[in-house]
C-alpha cells in the first residue's frame, strides 16, 4: 500500500507541477519578477545562462529540501514528492530548453504533429515581447487548437 501511494504522490505532484508552470509563468514571472524572466524574451546579454534559470534553481531548492525532510525525518512524503517535482523538471528542461529553445543542439529533427503543436504553441507565447498579454500555458497540455494533423 505504501508503494501505491508513494507511486500516486509521485504522478499527483507531477502533474500538479503543470499548474504550477502555468500559474508561475502568469501571475510570477510576467507578474513582479519580470526582471528575472524579460531576459528570456528579450536575449540582452551574451551569455548561455539567462536571469530567468533562477525559477529553475528555486525549484531545485525546494526538491532537494524535500529530499532533504525525507532523509532526515519521518516525513517520508518528500522523496515522492521532491522525485515529482524533479522528475518535470527534467521534463520542462527537455521541452523548453533543448527542443523548444535549442539551448543544447538536440533534438532538431523532431517534426512530428506533437512537436509542431508545442512548437506552434510556444510561438505564440512569445510573439509578447512585453510583460503583458504573453498567452500562457502549461508545458504539457498545451491547448489543443496549435494541433494540426497534417
Amino acid at each position: 500500500m505504501e508503494t501505491a501511494l508513494w507511486i500516486l504522490l509521485f504522478l499527483a505532484t507531477f502533474c500538479f507541477m503543470e499548474f504550477m508552470a502555468w500559474f508561475t509563468h502568469k501571475y510570477i514571472m510576467h507578474g513582479f519578477l519580470w526582471s528575472l524572466h524579460k531576459d528570456h524574451h528579450h536575449k540582452d546579454h551574451d551569455s548561455w545562462f539567462e536571469r530567468n534559470d533562477a525559477f529553475f534553481v528555486f525549484y531545485a531548492v525546494v526538491s532537494m529540501s524535500l529530499f532533504y525532510l525525507g532523509a532526515e525525518t519521518s516525513f517520508w512524503y518528500g522523496w515522492p514528492l521532491g522525485f515529482g517535482i524533479l522528475a518535470y523538471g527534467i521534463a520542462y528542461f527537455l521541452v523548453h530548453d533543448i527542443f523548444i529553445h535549442q539551448r543544447f543542439k538536440l533534438l532538431r529533427n523532431a517534426n512530428n504533429w506533437y512537436a509542431r503543436g508545442v512548437r506552434r504553441a510556444h510561438k505564440m507565447h512569445h510573439k509578447h515581447l512585453g510583460k503583458k498579454d504573453g498567452e500562457c500555458f502549461g508545458m504539457l497540455l498545451v491547448p489543443f487548437k496549435y494541433f494540426k494533423r497534417s
